[in-house]
């Protein structure tokens, strides 16, 4: 019977190429072709991607009830103290943590798999339901999606013993060779769709379906750099959000209309990183012409460490990636030699700070 069951939850999606989406995905890779060929230096690579970071972050908590505010959510990804419930905290911590190690959650085929998704799932929901039980683990006990305020019912996801063979129908369709022959984009939103409907947690399914997408957009290539943050489109109009999700009939389960919301907020998101780019590169080319600065992972790293806390020292690249003294300080006198960084102070307080 279980055979049987697998069998018929094999997912397909289903949606038609309208102009709006066909416009929609022709724009978004026309602004993500700008954005990697514009001229960056590392320091505004990392501001951008942490700026995305930050405002995921808060959005896609914000959705789901939230309290913190965006300066909250920076300040709290500094390491520094806000006044809020541990909970609310500990939701907005999760999220980053997520979000800063988007690529764990695949294998070494770079596959998406069950075990990646009740991983995700877990570090999301770490500490923060009622019962710890539920983290990570596929819900059984049947849930709906209901309007706070007058108890309306407004979605019934599947029963509870459905879940495992629908997961499974899903996560065969996004590894298959057509997932893969489909624009990342629309891979994306179908995938933060059947996620939703599929609901296969008590609680978090919305943050995981948005942290899906977000994996998979990075991981088909298409925000490589990790510089927009859809949540914050979804935030700014939470409304449109849902009525789009609730625009797919559930007996056709037609994504078009869904899809249509899906790529205009992409195309939205990346089109405010294109223009924060542009602004970038035309600056700086006004002032010389050598073109992009390469940097390595490790020293991006550390690029990114003095963005979060202003400076670093010889000490502390030393314990980041377990070196001795002398290699730490090659590896800043690198990027002292680029025009990256300057060295400030003397003796025990000398110190790096983002040229």
């Amino acid at each position: 019977m279980a055979e049987k069951r697998d069998e018929r939850m094999i997912f397909e999606p289903n949606f038609k190429y309208t102009n709006k989406i066909v416009n929609n995905l022709i724009e978004s890779t026309s602004a993500r072709e700008i954005i990697l060929n514009a001229y960056l230096v590392p320091k505004w690579e990392v501001s951008l991607r942490r700026d995305a970071l930050i405002r995921a972050a808060h959005s896609s908590t914000a959705i789901e009830g939230n309290p913190l505010t965006l300066d909250e959510v920076s300040e709290l990804a500094k390491g520094r103290r806000v006044m809020a419930t541990r909970k609310a905290k500990q939701e907005v911590l999760n999220y980053l943590n997520v979000l800063e190690n988007i690529e764990r959650y695949v294998d070494d085929d770079r596959l998406i798999t069950e075990n990646g998704i009740l991983k995700m799932h877990k570090e999301i929901t770490k500490d923060t339901l009622d019962k710890p039980s539920y983290e990570g683990r596929y819900r059984e006990v049947q849930v709906y999606v209901g309007n706070r305020i007058t108890g309306e019912v407004i979605f019934m996801p599947p029963p509870p013993q459905d879940i495992p063979g629908l997961m499974k129908g899903f996560l065969n369709w996004l590894n298959s060779e057509h997932s893969h022959q489909l624009n990342p984009v629309l891979v994306a939103g179908i995938s933060h769709y059947e996620f939703v409907r599929v609901h296969p947690f008590v609680d978090g399914n919305g943050r995981t379906a948005r942290a899906l997408a977000t994996l998979l957009l990075y991981l088909r290539k298409f925000d490589i750099k990790r510089f927009f943050a859809l949540d914050d489109y979804y935030d700014g109009d939470r409304m449109a959000y849902y009525s789009a999700l609730k625009s797919v009939d559930q007996k056709t389960l037609d994504l078009t209309e869904w899809l249509e919301y899906f790529t205009e907020g992409v195309l939205t998101s990346i089109s405010k990183v294109k223009d924060k780019v542009l602004k970038f590169a035309l600056d700086r080319q006004k002032k010389d012409r050598k073109g992009q600065i390469a940097l390595t992972e490790k020293q991006m790293d550390i690029i990114g460490y003095i963005q979060r806390y202003g400076q670093i020292s010889s000490g502390d690249v030393a314990k980041m990636f377990t070196l001795t003294r002398q290699a730490a300080l090659k590896e800043l006198s690198k990027l002292v030699e680029l025009e990256v960084i300057t060295l400030e102070g003397k003796g025990r307080g000398a110190h790096y700070v983002i040229v």
